[in-house]
């Protein structure tokens, strides 16, 4: 009854919220009990039983009360997802055969495996990748019939290889004789290369005797030719077999530089899916539940502290945990929020301390091939508005100059101009692209 009653309820609440909200919160929830006096609900972690006893509590307790059941407390408790066994970093029990090795031919090393802890479980939902999430899924359970090619593309670290070797692991954990492949872009070129240059024979077969192959980083396939035309030939050889082909890149394929328009137009064939930057809620529930993986119960603040700290870059979010935990399982402490601040900012002192306004103002100009004078003018051209706001947003993310010193440093005199600009930009880094890529392009060149 505790099943069918819980269903209804989700049901409800599925039709209102958001389904990047539903998918985050609600759906690997559980009810556990139900009786008169208490309500237990079992969430997946620790952060998600702070969101639910502080933000979805009364929401809960009403739709609970439309299906009969109004108990006077409700009780949210920690229970990891039961359905696969979870393995930390430090297991040395063999893997199951089907989430361990890909089932392919032999002349596949041991490298070319996917990795048995990306699952669909472990990855984190929210608006950036709910889409990404979705189709995702949607692959693994009918894989060759929706979504050919599933491309996937977006900045470093958001966590494309997580995903694609989910749909992997998935398809192999409920058919362990599908054929699964997967590899870098790098691992193709360099292997096309060898079988030309040593003829060897069996490339061709390898990857196109597959029911799911999996190409991570694409963009290394950009400015060779002959590879390109190999790849375009396996593409068709797959496809029209009706075999599964899953793509990552950090750009999407009309940008991915001398792509031929024909292996292009085919990687669009399918789904091209944007995976941008994490928001807030998201990053908090990553290093949530990397915490609880890892055995720790961090404190709010900490919590929130790391997600506001690094906002670009999961893999470099958890490399930020990774270091808390290590130190703090070496001197034998807890983590709190005065450590968090001293490890963030040891590595802000790594960066240069001598970057000036006009050094980050020169830099931006220089990328878009302007002058700064023109940036700092009062033109209004449309080659020189936006580098003119990604100035004023990196001089307050870089420099974390107040509004009224960003509109001084070009030229303004009054600072709501700083802080439009600066607000644009932020929304243009989750929405687009291109800002994305230029954004990161100057911000890796004030540091050189």
């Amino acid at each position: 009854m505790s099943h069918a009653l819980w269903q209804s309820v989700l049901g409800e609440i599925e039709l209102n919220v958001s389904r990047a909200t539903f998918l985050t919160w609600f759906k690997n929830t559980e009810l556990l009990d139900d009786t008169p006096e208490n309500v237990v609900i079992a969430v997946p972690n620790i952060f998600a039983k702070r969101q639910f006893e502080v933000k979805f509590n009364d929401q809960i307790r009403t739709v609970l009360q439309k299906n009969g059941l109004s108990a006077k407390d409700i009780t949210y408790t920690v229970k990891t997802n039961s359905k696969r066994p979870v393995i930390s970093r430090e297991t040395t029990e063999p893997l199951p055969q089907s989430a361990a090795t890909v089932k392919i031919n032999t002349s596949i090393t041991p490298a070319n495996t996917l990795n048995p802890r990306y699952t669909f479980e472990g990855f984190i939902v929210g608006g950036s990748n709910d889409l990404a999430y979705t189709a995702s899924q949607a692959v693994a359970a009918n894989p060759g019939t929706k979504y050919n090619p599933l491309f996937l593309y977006g900045g470093v670290g958001l966590g494309k290889t997580h995903l694609v070797q989910a749909i992997g692991n998935e398809i192999l954990q409920k058919s362990p004789e599908k054929r699964v492949l997967y590899i870098s872009a790098e691992t193709f070129i360099k292997e096309f290369l060898e079988s030309i240059r040593f003829k060897k024979k069996g490339f061709s077969d390898k990857y196109r005797n597959v029911d799911v192959l999996i190409v991570d980083d694409m963009q290394f396939i950009a400015n060779k030719e002959k590879t390109q035309e190999e790849f375009f030939h396996t593409f068709n050889a797959l496809h029209q077999a009706n075999k599964q082909i899953i793509i990552t890149s950090d750009k999407p394929p009309r940008s991915i530089p001398t792509l031929t328009e024909r292996l292009r137009s085919r990687f669009e064939w399918g789904m091209a899916i944007d995976i941008q930057l994490p928001d807030f809620e998201t990053r908090c529930a990553i290093v949530e539940s990397k915490a609880a993986g890892a055995g720790v119960e961090l404190s709010r603040e900490t919590v929130e502290y790391l997600a506001n700290s690094i906002k670009t870059n999961i893999r470099e979010l958890e490399g930020a945990l990774n270091q808390l935990l290590a130190y703090a399982e070496m001197r034998g402490v807890e983590i709190d929020l005065v450590m968090a601040e001293g490890l963030l900012s040891n590595v802000r002192r790594s960066r240069p301390q001598h970057l000036s306004a006009k050094q980050v103002v020169d830099k931006t100009a220089k990328h878009f091939q302007i002058s700064p004078i023109e940036i700092c003018s009062a033109k209004r051209d449309k080659h020189i508005v936006l580098p003119r706001q990604i100035a004023m947003y990196l001089l307050r993310s870089e420099l974390h100059l107040s509004f009224p010193r960003i509109a001084h440093e070009l030229g303004r005199k009054d600072h709501t101009t700083a802080i439009h600009s600066v607000e644009k930009i932020e929304k243009a880094l989750k929405l687009d692209y291109l800002v994305r890529e230029q954004v990161a392009e100057i911000r890796d060149t004030l540091y050189v």
